[in-house]
């Protein structure tokens, strides 16, 4: 990073925070204990199973379209892919498996994970049929534009260090998330289908610095360590919708991960579970509960105007 800035001069947060992820990602399985962070579908199957029989559900009140196929961004180790095709295979899916990522080495775990699956390196390179579609903790980590007053914040390098070259009131746009929703809506608009988005983010578009880092599960400082840390920020989920809705998709209103988990059947599933998982309870608790993954993660879905939408945000 300090090559680049030094051959070209500061670069934007953008272009530092696309530059750092590439590397990061490409370089490492970033999940698990050992890793730098967790997600849901690594806490527990649970998530994975009912993110399936919500898309099965819409597949099925759609006709069931033969052609249609699941698709995933950002899929992690295929874990929220496993879990979720098992659900969709109960009810009679049959489609392939189409995953948009980038990463060797996480293209590798997923192989293990999700029998004769399809890799694309973009949205826009899925095919032209029905998705059943997830992303977790996807959009957050697209990189975003700071602006201070009408002048984009940049880093530079100062004293042998990265610096912003600017503070104070800050307000971030997103032109690669946009792009991603601009074409998922697009895809679902002309060909059919439906989208669950989960991340973390607010519901109101407003202005503040979200950019963070994450190391070792625990936060860091953002221009420390470029390359070797997580770097995301918050998804501005009502500027998703209108980006969404202009594309053509239908949108439904914006609800806390907890909310939606428990309206579709968590807390029975994890007393089947029990039975053979002391751990399921505790698995409810990290995914649902307000002062855990409950209120901090949102889900938004997204769906063609001629399906049904899906179950949990009435």
């Amino acid at each position: 990073m300090r090559t680049l800035i030094a051959a070209t001069g500061p670069i934007s947060v953008a272009d530092y925070m696309a530059a750092a992820n590439a590397y990061y990602y490409a370089t490492r399985d970033p999940l698990g204990v050992a890793g730098d962070f967790t997600t849901a579908p690594e806490i527990s199957q649970m998530f994975g199973e009912i993110v399936g029989a919500a898309l099965a559900d819409c597949w099925i009140r759609a006709g069931s379209p033969p052609d249609a196929i699941y698709a995933e961004l950002g899929p992690g180790r295929g874990t929220l892919a496993a879990d979720a095709l098992r659900a969709l295979g109960s009810a009679g899916f049959a489609g392939a498996s189409h995953l948009v990522e980038t990463s060797p080495a996480l293209r590798a775990a997923q192989a293990r994970a999700v029998a004769g699956a399809c890799w694309h390196d973009s949205i826009g390179a899925l095919p032209d049929r029905p998705l059943l579609l997830v992303a977790n903790e996807f959009l957050d980590a697209l990189p975003v534009r700071q602006h201070v007053g009408a002048i984009e914040r940049r880093v530079q390098e100062v004293g042998g260090a990265l610096a912003f070259d600017r503070d104070g009131a800050i307000v971030e746009t997103s032109p690669a998330r946009d792009q991603a929703v601009t074409q998922l809506a697009g895809k679902l608009a002309a060909a059919g289908g439906v989208a669950l988005l989960f991340d973390y983010g607010h519901a109101r578009s407003a202005p503040g610095d979200t950019l963070q880092a994450v190391r070792a599960h625990r936060f860091a400082p953002v221009l420390e360590r470029p390359g070797e840390q997580d770097l995301t920020a918050h998804v501005d989920f009502a500027a998703v919708a209108r980006t969404a809705l202009q594309a053509g998709a239908k949108v439904s209103r914006l609800c806390d991960q907890g909310e939606w988990l428990k309206r579709l059947g968590i807390d029975a599933r994890a007393q089947v579970l029990e039975r053979s998982d002391p751990g399921a309870r505790s698995a409810v608790e990290r995914l649902t509960s307000a002062d855990q993954m409950g209120s901090l993660i949102k889900v938004l879905a997204l769906h063609a105007p001629d399906w049904p939408a899906p179950a949990g945000f009435e």
